[in-house]
């Protein structure tokens, strides 16, 4: 167990960042399967999945806030490429005592995705919740220009992911807490509408498990999911009931389940 300052839900500061100027924090526990490095998505943070820590017992778990995020907003530059080697870093840690299972959930598995590419031998699995992959499938939706202004960015993000009520009822400084992670935000989202293909996930050569819900354009991730499926058959995909796109926080108990039941099926196949 860290000796690092406690923060909700059993996670602990980890005072020896592998990367400086990185927020990360941890679970431990006695003989853990595995270790989960979990990856945050836009407007979010590694505080997130400390739900998710509390029903994954069997594994030690890890969370940051990526580059540009909250704990971790003074580290620059902001890119794909930088976010895969922070990754990798902890990855690399971790892998020196045992397996690895990368989560990402939204922007996050784009990261643990290019990182598992960079690096297959740090990583045993990877498992993503409705990760954007505009260049495998193209999704239509009417979508605004992105704003010059990464703080009203923000705002625009939010309102739009989550909701206009939700975002009158945070306190000024939560609202400012979240304006002053727009221009990591604004990086997230250029890359993701450069038009460019980000990576080739056919080359993929770890297991991966992408899981989406069923009330966020289901019928967008189903058609994705086949694309997946016909690309690699190390890309396995499974639907959750009853889940929106922040099943990290609303749906801890099923994700929770599901990493675990893919990690004995993938070592019963080992």
């Amino acid at each position: 167990m860290s000796t690092g300052t406690a923060i909700p839900l059993g996670l602990h500061s980890v005072p020896d960042s592998p990367v400086p100027g990185l927020a990360v924090a941890e679970r431990r526990v006695a003989g853990p399967l595995a270790t989960i490095i979990c990856v945050h998505g836009g407007l979010d943070r590694g505080g997130s999945f400390a739900r998710l820590a509390r029903r994954t017992e069997a594994f030690d778990l890890i969370a940051y806030d990526r580059r540009g995020y909250q704990g971790s907003r003074s580290l620059q530059p902001l890119s794909l490429e930088n976010d895969t080697d922070d990754l990798l870093s902890i990855a690399r840690r971790e892998s020196s005592t045992g397996p690895v299972i990368f989560f990402g959930h939204s922007f996050g598995g784009v990261v643990t995705f290019k990182a598992a590419l960079r690096k297959p031998s740090l990583v045993q699995l990877v498992v993503n919740y409705e990760s954007p992959l505009p260049w495998v499938l193209h999704r239509e939706i009417g979508r605004s220009a992105l704003s010059t202004d990464a703080e009203d960015e923000a705002e625009r993000f939010f309102r739009r992911m989550v909701s206009d009520n939700a975002w009158e009822r945070l306190s000024e400084h939560e609202r400012q807490s979240r304006r002053l992670d727009g221009p990591a935000l604004l990086s997230d989202l250029r890359q993701l509408r450069s038009g460019e293909p980000l990576f080739d996930l056919a080359e993929l050569a770890t297991p991966a498990l992408y899981v989406h819900g069923d009330t966020n354009i289901p019928e967008y991730y189903r058609a994705l999911c086949a694309v997946l499926e016909s690309i690699n058959p190390l890309i396995t995909t499974r639907e959750m009931k009853k889940a929106g796109h922040g099943a990290h926080l609303s749906n801890p108990d099923q994700l929770a389940s599901l990493i675990f039941q893919t990690w004995e099926q993938l070592c019963e196949s080992a």
